[in-house]
C-alpha cells in the first residue's frame, strides 16, 4: 500500500482494499484518507472518537469551573500568552474577554458539537492583536468614518 505519509492512504486505496485500511486505522488509531478532488478525512474507530469527545468535554468543564470560582479567570489569563504569544498586544480587559469567549466556545464544541466557533474566536482575537501590533494600522482603524460604504453581503 503506497501512502503519502505513514498515517495516510489515498481514497482509491480505501476503495480497493477497505479491510486493510480499516485494520491499519484500528492499529494506528486513525488514518488520513486523501482525495485529490475533495477534502481529506480521517478514518477512525468510534470508541477512539468518543474518548476524544469525552476528553474535550472534561477539559472544557474544568475551564468553566475555574472561571466560575474565579470570575477574573486569573489562572487561565496567566496561561494565555504561552498558548497565544500574540495576546501581548491586547489590553488586560481584552485578554480576559478573549479567555472567557474561548472557554465558552470550547464548551460549545464539547457539549454541542459546534467546532468552528472556537477557531472563529481565535481568528477574531488574533486579527485584533494583529491590527493593534502595528501602531500606524491601529491609528488608521480607529479613525472615525463618514458616509455610506454600500450594502453588506451576508452569507449563511
Amino acid at each position: 500500500m503506497s501512502t503519502c505519509h505513514a498515517d495516510a492512504v489515498t481514497f482509491s486505496e480505501l476503495s480497493r482494499n477497505p479491510r486493510s485500511v480499516a485494520e491499519r486505522a484500528a492499529r494506528l488509531g486513525r488514518v488520513r484518507v486523501t482525495h485529490r478532488d475533495a477534502p481529506d478525512f480521517y478514518l477512525t474507530a468510534a470508541d477512539r472518537e468518543e474518548e476524544r469527545d469525552q476528553t474535550l468535554a472534561t477539559a472544557s468543564r474544568l475551564f468553566l469551573a475555574l472561571i466560575k470560582h474565579d470570575p477574573t479567570a486569573r489562572a487561565l489569563v496567566i496561561a494565555m500568552p504561552e498558548v497565544f504569544p500574540w495576546v501581548r498586544h491586547l489590553s488586560s480587559d481584552e485578554l480576559r474577554a478573549f479567555t472567557l469567549e474561548l472557554v465558552e466556545a470550547l464548551s460549545d464544541a464539547a457539549e454541542l458539537d459546534v467546532d468552528a466557533t472556537s477557531q472563529e474566536v481565535i481568528a477574531g482575537w488574533r486579527a485584533t492583536a494583529r491590527i493593534k501590533a502595528d501602531p500606524a494600522h491601529y491609528a488608521e482603524a480607529r479613525k472615525s468614518t463618514t458616509g455610506d460604504f454600500g450594502s453588506v453581503q451576508v452569507f449563511a
